[in-house]
């Protein structure tokens, strides 16, 4: 059975989307994180799989849709807390974050088919990556790899190489990080609660 895995922090003011501010208020901000959780989760549900997950950081709100495994994450640095999270997949599995809310159901499916390839790798391109696909979930393969630095994905794929996988590139996606990205992303996702949220806030601050 395949799992879909999605880690993220609750959005609560303060705690998450810092780098929105002070373009945002933390309210602001963790109102964006919220709507671009809720658009994430929307595209996994719309996902064909058998098991969904999200490993979360806080405690779980109303934006929580049914449908979904709620799994605490576990104490450590982040690449810790990600190899910890593929432990809550019985077989092959995809690891995303909450910071993409453009990603789809056809990206998620793709990532989630191994018939021809042992690893899916999606780019960020701050240089991370928003994606993480493994036919066979190994810790090893994320612990120690430097995180949140600009080389956190060549390093990442270097070691799923190393291993011995073949790895197949989804695209490239932009993360919400900034003000700029928030902007860039919104703009690319029309109809979306992100956009919408993104449209208001903006409106109401020029």
């Amino acid at each position: 059975m395949s799992t879909l895995l999605v880690i993220a922090k609750a959005p609560v003011a303060g705690r998450v989307k810092t780098r929105l501010t002070p373009h945002f208020t933390p309210q602001q901000a963790a109102d964006l994180a919220r709507a671009a959780l809720e658009d994430t989760l929307a595209a996994v549900l719309a996902t064909p799989t058998g098991h969904r997950v999200l490993v979360l950081d806080g405690r779980p709100g109303s934006w929580v849709p049914k449908g979904v495994e709620v799994v605490p994450q576990c104490a450590g640095g982040l690449d810790a807390r990600l190899a910890a999270a593929f432990s809550h997949a019985d077989g092959p599995a995809l690891l995303i974050g909450m910071d993409t809310p453009q990603v789809t159901p056809d990206l998620l499916a793709q990532g989630l088919d191994f018939s021809e390839t042992d690893a899916w790798f999606g780019p960020a391109d701050d240089g991370g990556f928003w994606a993480l696909g493994l036919a066979e979930p190994d810790p090893a393969l994320l612990l120690g790899v430097p995180m949140s630095v600009a080389h956190t994905g060549r390093e990442q794929r270097r070691r799923l190489t190393a291993s011995g996988r073949t790895v197949r590139d989804l695209p490239e996606l932009c993360d919400v990080d900034t003000p700029a990205d928030a902007a860039q992303v919104a703009a690319a996702i029309p109809g979306t609660r992100f956009a919408a949220l993104h449209g208001g806030l903006c409106a109401v601050t020029r």
